[in-house]
C-alpha cells in the first residue's frame, strides 16, 4: 500500500510546506471531515493548537466539525451540506488554509466548503481516496490515496497529517 503511495510524496511535502508558511506568517488553519474523517481533522487541529512532539507557542488551527451547536443549528436551519462551508465563511480570511478530510471526495459539505475557499481565496488540500471523487477537481492541491479501502485510506491520511505536524515543528522551533 504504501509503495503505491510514493508518488504522492512530493505533493505531502508541498502541502505540510503550505501548512507551515501559513501559520507561521500568522494565518489559520481550517480541518473538517466526516465521521471516521471528522476524527482526522480534530487530530490535525488539536496537535497544531497544543503539541505535537515539541513545546512550542500554539498555532492558529480551527476544526470546523468540533462545535456541536454549531453543526446542529447550521444543519437544523440551512441543511447538512452548509455545515462546514457556513461556518468557514464567518471564519476564514485570504491566506488562511483549509485542509478537507473525505474517503471519496463525494460529500455534499466537503464539496461546499472547497468551493467556499475558492471564494475568498483560500488556498485548499483535499486528502482522498477511491480515486477522489468530485473534491479532487475542486481542491487546489488534493492528496489522493489510491485505495478503495476506507481503513487504508484514514491511516495514510493519518501519516500525511503527522507529516505536516512535523514540518510545522521543525520550523517553529521548541518554545518559538
Amino acid at each position: 500500500m504504501l509503495k503505491a503511495f510514493a508518488p504522492q510524496a512530493a505533493s505531502v511535502d508541498t502541502v505540510a510546506g503550505i501548512v507551515t508558511r501559513a501559520l507561521l506568517a500568522g494565518h489559520t488553519l481550517f480541518t473538517c471531515g466526516n465521521g471516521g474523517s471528522a476524527a482526522d481533522a480534530l487530530h490535525l487541529a488539536e496537535e497544531l493548537v497544543g503539541r505535537y512532539r515539541s513545546d512550542r507557542r500554539p498555532l492558529a488551527a480551527v476544526c470546523l466539525n468540533a462545535d456541536v451547536g454549531a453543526l446542529t443549528c447550521i444543519a437544523n436551519d440551512f441543511g447538512y451540506g452548509a455545515i462546514f462551508a457556513r461556518q468557514f465563511i464567518a471564519l476564514a480570511r485570504p491566506g488562511d488554509v483549509l485542509v478537507v478530510f473525505s474517503t471519496s471526495g463525494n460529500s455534499e459539505n466537503i464539496l461546499n466548503v472547497l468551493r467556499a475557499a475558492r471564494e475568498r481565496s483560500v488556498t485548499s488540500i483535499a486528502l482522498l481516496g477511491k480515486g477522489g471523487g468530485p473534491a479532487g477537481a475542486l481542491a487546489d492541491h488534493p492528496i489522493i490515496v489510491p485505495s478503495a479501502n476506507s481503513a487504508r485510506i484514514q491511516e495514510v491520511h493519518g501519516l500525511i497529517l503527522h507529516a505536516i505536524c512535523e514540518e510545522v515543528e521543525a520550523h517553529t522551533g521548541v518554545g518559538a
